[in-house]
């Protein structure tokens, strides 16, 4: 065999190693286009704060499966290597302006003890850099987190554990989370939780001081509790998870001029009522707390969704001695009224919600499946005795 058929078989011979390799690293499990991406894409860069950030100028082609917001292919490569992440956020008045809200999918909101409102924000398609002030798990917040998949990460600091309806601490043992998906400040302390005592600029109690990042929070699972997209046992976080159904925003002819929806979670404290008022032209609504815009801290910009979704539980006293009596509960599963709005608009509904890991249903008062806006989703959970008013 001459040197020029020798050549001519041995190139023959590189290019299809190359060809298989390629093919494998494309469509083999675990490659590109196992992931629905069918070409590589550029890793997201860290902003000076330590957040992951993204080239804003790519399409927007990726439905966030939490909330269906529209995203880049690179922040779906990013975010299809972890999980969903709930945070307990707190809403004293002395921890506003809190960090890290506007960077949330969803958001539930309930009182935690004396008319106090307390935050659950659920992170997975958002880098929201810093978040808190952390604070204490309550047991509805963990039926509504149970809706998000197979062991959804959940972030707080301690919680309520008097022995009794309202432990949390025992229910998050109970359900299999303690030392797997849970992220008790207690258990994991510094650099993944810290207190930051000047953040806001003014004295406040310590319990209003401890922050922690979704970035941070994300690398412990992954490197101390082996959770990333999948658990130990293979299982990826999606199973059992039900997505709710979406759609685009309304045409700007067909959304109303103003609304302004007021909400009163205990009538004797008007620091912790909310107004949420609607911006025809962004098609958000705006949110104010005790009579001023609510600012995220790490924007400085006013807290804004598409959806405000009210949903009305009955609230009751735990009754487990705890002092003043201040643990609460809210029957969560069941059925109740819900209050919709978008695009400018009141949807009056019900919602369903059949057991702890099951999705909360929510319909219009046809029992048509609520679309929601592609976006934030705001749970407001308001006693059956609490007050709300639109305008």
């Amino acid at each position: 065999m001459n040197k020029k058929a020798l050549l001519s078989i041995t190139l023959v011979v590189f290019i299809y190693l190359i060809a298989t390799g390629l093919s494998y690293f494309i469509f083999s499990p675990g490659g590109i286009a196992s992931n629905g991406l069918t070409s590589p894409v550029a890793a997201p860069q860290k902003s000076g704060s330590g957040q992951v950030v993204f080239d804003e100028n790519l399409p927007k082609t990726e439905n966030c499966p939490i909330n269906g917001a529209k995203y880049s292919k690179q922040q779906r490569a990013w975010w299809e290597k972890h999980r969903p992440l709930g945070v307990m956020i707190e809403n004293h008045e002395e921890a506003r302006p809190q960090s890290g809200l506007s960077f949330a999918d969803v958001v539930y909101e309930v009182v935690a003890e004396g008319g106090i409102t307390r935050f659950m924000a659920i992170y997975y398609c958002q880098d929201a850099g810093q978040i808190g002030p952390v604070r204490s798990a309550r047991t509805y917040f963990l039926d509504f987190l149970s809706e998000y998949g197979d062991s959804p990460l959940y972030a707080h600091v301690g919680g309520a554990n008097q022995p009794g309806p309202a432990d949390a601490l025992s229910q998050i043992n109970d359900y299999g989370w303690g030392g797997y998906n849970d992220m008790n400040q207690f258990a994991i302390g510094f650099p993944i939780f810290w207190r930051d005592y000047d953040r806001l600029g003014h004295t406040v109690a310590t319990e209003h001081t401890m922050y922690s990042t979704t970035d941070k929070l994300w690398q412990y699972a992954e490197t101390s509790r082996d959770l990333k997209d999948k658990g130990k046992d293979g299982v990826h976080w999606s199973e059992g998870f039900t997505p709710y159904e979406f759609k685009d925003d309304a045409k700007t002819s067909e959304r109303s001029s103003s609304q302004l929806v007021h909400l009163e979670f205990w009538e004797r404290d008007a620091s912790y009522f909310v107004d949420w008022t609607f911006d025809p032209k962004t098609n958000t609504y705006k949110r104010s707390n005790g009579g001023k815009p609510h600012l995220d801290k790490n924007t400085d910009k006013q807290l804004e969704a598409k959806n405000i979704v009210v949903l009305s539980m009955i609230e009751s006293s735990a009754n487990d001695g705890y002092a003043n009596n201040q643990h609460l509960l809210y029957r969560t599963k069941g059925s109740g009224k819900a209050t919709i709005f978008m695009d400018g608009k009141k949807i009056n509904g019900t919602w369903t919600k059949k057991d702890r890991t099951g999705k909360t249903i929510i319909k219009d008062s046809n029992g048509n499946l609520v679309k929601f806006n592609r976006g934030l989703i705001w749970f407001e959970i308001l006693p059956t005795d609490g007050v709300i008013t639109v305008k």
